[in-house]
């Protein structure tokens, strides 16, 4: 650009004249500087201020809220705000009952959008096969596996007074009838795809997550118990049978107080084994702000930073849907049927849901979620 030029000035040619408005503009005095402005102290505004007399703040609303099921206002901590009426409920009175505070919106049940209904699993064999990755070639395992329960039963036989002195885990009996064993299958198809859950019957160790070699059992705090080698072979068994398709004679059923629960669909034995706990192996610190109500303790280590847990929210089996007794009552006591037991098997950590009395058919599975920690809010449970 060029420069812009310059008003004449007064030492030009006689015949340049000069405006009058320019001149005003030259001649004219800056305005003067504004006054500063005056502050009044604090104790001139309280001398002058007047007397009002005006009602205390009202209250915030939530300040006051109630649980809609029970009318208490107790307990706040454990009362949820409903993100659409503001109405209140405590974790423990829903139903399901909600482990502990959500994280995000919530909203309470007449607000809440209607929820879709539980879409069944189709009971057909090829999708059943597919969706458990049950291994073909069932008919030329048949011997194998007579083989194996015969061993079983030689093991059984042996000294009472050997029986007397540790009590071996028993492997479960699979329902015959194939058709009644897909109805099982597909109850527990039904629920995980529910959860949008994939079937895992093994530990699963994840990019991002703890890896396989962190599954140390020799850094539990007080050691762990190896599990011997006649529960280690039933373990196998009863893996072998479930990839087979012979899964535990077990229904998981919907609870409307309880959500997915899972009961025998036959008389089961003492000591026997019903499953392991399995889904993707993390560190606890990782998990600390999870809000998932399934979380179970793989490894407790004397670092906090080594500790192990399962985490069944996207992998699992159907351990997952087993609940947790209510151990602050007698009654609730009673109820448990199935114990949790950590073991080391092959240098790992291992959690095994073994019988811990007769189960008869049709009762509903329980088992203490405080085996270890007692940390677990259960003193609401249903």
């Amino acid at each position: 650009m060029g420069r812009r030029a310059l008003p004449p000035s007064s030492s030009s040619s006689s015949t340049t004249t000069t405006s009058p408005e320019l001149r005003r503009k030259r001649t004219a005095a800056p305005p003067p500087p504004p006054s500063p402005r005056r502050y009044r102290s604090i104790s001139d505004v309280m001398r002058r201020s007047l007397p009002v007399d005006a009602a205390p703040p009202v209250a915030r609303a939530y300040e006051s809220t109630r649980c809609d099921v029970c009318g208490s206002g107790e307990r706040d901590e454990e009362l949820l705000l409903c993100d659409g009426c503001d109405r209140g409920r405590h974790t423990f009175c829903l139903r399901p009952i909600a482990a502990r505070v959500p994280t995000g919106p919530w909203f309470c049940p007449p607000c809440a959008p209607r929820s879709k209904p539980v879409k069944r699993f189709p009971m057909t064999q090829t999708k059943i096969v597919d969706f458990f990755r049950i291994q073909k070639g069932a008919e030329d395992a048949e011997a194998e596996k007579c083989g194996l329960f015969q061993d079983v039963k030689k093991r059984r036989k042996r000294s009472l007074v050997m029986h007397k002195k540790r009590r071996r885990i028993l492997p479960y009996v699979p329902t015959e009838d194939k058709v009644q064993r897909l109805k099982q299958m597909a109850s527990l198809a039904t629920a995980m795809t529910s959860s949008k859950m994939k079937f895992s019957n093994e530990l699963t160790y994840m990019p991002g997550m703890a890896g396989r070699s962190c599954n140390q059992a020799t850094l539990e705090e007080g050691g762990m118990q190896i599990l011997p080698k006649e529960d280690k072979e039933t373990i196998e068994l009863c893996r072998t049978m479930q990839k087979r398709g012979e899964c535990p004679p077990l229904l998981v059923v919907f609870d409307s107080r309880e959500g997915f629960t899972v009961q025998a669909d036959a008389d089961i034995k003492d000591m026997t084994f019903i499953a392991e706990y399995t889904g993707d192996v993390d560190f606890l610190e990782n998990r600390a702000n999870d809000d998932g109500d399934s979380i179970m303790t793989l490894l407790l280590t004397e670092d906090p930073s080594k500790r192990l847990v399962i985490c069944p929210d996207k992998r699992g089996n159907i351990s997952r849907f087993i609940n947790g007794i209510n151990n602050h009552t007698l009654d609730g006591k009673k109820k448990k049927n199935i114990k949790c037991v950590r073991y080391d098997i092959d240098g790992e950590s291992h959690v095994l849901l073994v019988a811990c009395r007769d189960i008869a058919c049709g009762e509903k599975l329980y088992y203490d979620y405080n085996g270890y920690e007692h940390e677990y809010p259960t003193h609401h449970f249903v």
